[in-house]
């Protein structure tokens, strides 16, 4: 047989099998008289993600998962129920029916199944493994299945569930079919986090085994378990990295959300809670994490962290996330012929062959619309001496300047020089501002300086403030919240990387600050300067 959906669009997954195996074996935990486990819509989706095969193969598509979501929204029994399912349920793909419709069969068939949950220390494993034995404890499992549940391991009939920390190194070479990875915002280098994740990952990589993290959001700069993860699923996004099998569920509360204003926050929580909120059928009180927000010892960056579920920022970052978020606009196209100013920031490569990235940006002189034009950077499987394509550049710049009446062109020549000369050639005789009455493109020749400060701190302003718009690239927003400051001898700041290594690129957000200058350059000179009607064609010469 094989596959056979029953609409079109549908994929095959074995989510609908553990659900139902959920909801006949498991118990609902911290509940006085038992009930059966039964997961809200939200929940049942992520089982239904999780779970889905390859309608070819059969093949589990995901290896690798990600829950993340509010404190107090309910990661801690869906990750018991998983991981009790992963011990005992029917998880491991064995067919088709008589209907087309997928078959599972439990890993012990298969295996001798070891399931753990990850830790730093052994009262967090608690968070998921004491839900989870509950659920066992109360359950018709006990009546189907020969299984123990004990206070540090889960005896199977064939097999075990356990909890392992940071300090058990000892884990190398273990074969789990499921590990469940708490709280990774705040698993990093120097508390073992991040050796512990690449260990498990490994182990359960060797036979098949599937991988789940639940952090809260995490903090820019930390080096997290989490943050990796989160750069990782952004490298798929924008192509930069091969998808390989990883599942993202991430929801946080608008960007837009004024923890200052009541109803703002209310409906701000409302979303990142969604149908674990007592509003919608669920359990959380909003009203009582309002009030833990207000609360004077609650700290504004925690509480967005913990409860919005909102991305914030390191302590020396240039903007935070919500700030550059709220200042979106997806509905903002910049059309042919609009007036526009260009920013350029390029790379030819860094030392130890580590190439920073190369970028043109433009922005939209009659709203200050910023816009992502082209960003270059190295993808997975690049050689380490990569270097941007300077004909497919070249091409980009050609192409804008047909497209757009472009008033103003600020560009960092480092590494560029020559190229840039050639620009300052082909626009010369267009541009309304200059970068210098000598280099009509290049800007900051003699490297940046406190004149460049001035407007780091102003496009900043522009964002947090509502000034003008960005139409959200990807690519755009992550070197913007790459981007670190440091502070100048002579006042003001500029932005670097968090270490020269680091293979966190920033150049977009320095080729948006040159075309928000050159923006303001043409805006402050008073010139005039009209749309174009589509591209630019050549004046043919009349002969007399």
């Amino acid at each position: 047989m094989a596959w056979k959906p029953e609409f079109p669009g549908e994929w095959p997954t074995l989510g609908w099998t553990m659900l139902d195996w959920y909801t006949d074996m498991l118990a609902q935990p911290d509940c006085a008289d038992y009930q059966p486990l039964v997961l809200t819509d939200e929940q049942a989706k992520f089982v239904l993600d999780y779970y889905r095969l390859d309608p070819r193969t059969g093949r589990r598509v995901v290896r690798r998962g990600v829950l993340s979501r509010s404190k107090g929204w309910g990661k801690s029994p869906i990750v018991g129920a998983i991981g009790a399912g992963e011990g005992l349920g029917p998880v491991v793909f064995d067919g088709w029916d008589a209907n087309g419709r997928p078959v599972g069969r439990p890993w012990n068939t298969v295996r001798t199944p070891r399931v753990q949950f990850a830790a730093l220390n052994e009262d967090q494993t608690k968070n998921a493994f004491e839900p989870m034995l509950e659920m066992l404890r109360e359950g018709p499992v006990m009546d189907y299945y020969d299984i123990d549940p004990m206070e540090t391991f889960v005896a199977l009939p064939k097999g075990r569930i356990e909890f392992i920390t940071a300090a058990a190194l000892s884990k190398e070479g273990e074969k789990p079919v499921f590990a469940a990875l708490d709280q990774t915002e705040g698993w990093v280098r120097s508390n073992g986090g991040k050796n512990l994740a690449s260990v498990i990952r490994r182990n359960a990589g060797k036979i098949g085994g599937s991988t789940l993290e639940t952090p809260n959001s995490y903090r820019p700069g930390t080096g997290s378990v989490s943050e990796e993860t989160f750069a990782y699923a952004q490298a798929i996004e924008e192509g930069r990295a091969s998808t390989g099998g990883l599942l993202v569920d991430h929801r946080e509360a608008p960007a837009s959300t004024d923890m200052s204003d009541d109803e703002s926050l209310y409906q701000g929580l409302l979303v990142a809670y969604g149908d674990s909120a007592r509003e919608n059928g669920g359990w959380v009180d909003l009203r009582r994490i309002m009030d833990e927000i207000r609360d004077p010892a609650t700290d504004p960056q925690d509480a967005r962290q913990y409860y919005l579920n909102q991305v914030t920022h390191a302590s020396d970052s240039w903007v935070s996330k919500p700030e550059i978020m709220a200042a979106v606009d997806l509905n903002k196209h910049p059309a042919p012929g609009d007036v526009i100013t260009l920013g350029f920031d390029g790379s030819r490569g860094r030392n130890k062959g580590k190439a920073d990235a190369t970028a043109l940006v433009g922005m939209r002189v009659r709203d200050k619309h910023l816009f992502t034009i082209g960003v270059w950077e190295p993808r997975e499987g690049d050689p380490q001496d990569w270097t941007p394509n300077i004909a497919e550049v070249d091409a980009v710049v050609r192409e804008t300047k047909e497209k757009f009446n472009v008033v103003g062109f600020y560009a960092d020549p480092s590494g560029w020089t020559g190229q840039i000369a050639e620009w300052e050639a082909l626009f010369a005789s267009t541009l309304k501002v200059k970068a210098s009455r000598d280099a009509p493109i290049s800007a900051w020749p003699r490297g940046k300086d406190t004149r460049v400060a001035d407007h780091v701190e102003m496009l900043r302003l522009a964002l947090v403030s509502g000034e003008m718009t960005w139409d959200g690239s990807s690519a755009l927003m992550r070197h913007m919240l790459n981007a670190r400051r440091r502070a100048l001898r002579r006042g003001g700041y500029l932005l670097y990387k968090q270490f020269p290594d680091s293979p966190d690129k920033i150049d977009a957000a320095y080729a948006g600050i040159m075309a928000y200058k050159a923006c303001l350059d043409f805006i402050s000179s008073g010139k005039s300067a009209k749309p174009v009607n589509g591209p630019r064609r050549r004046r043919k010469a009349v002969l007399a």
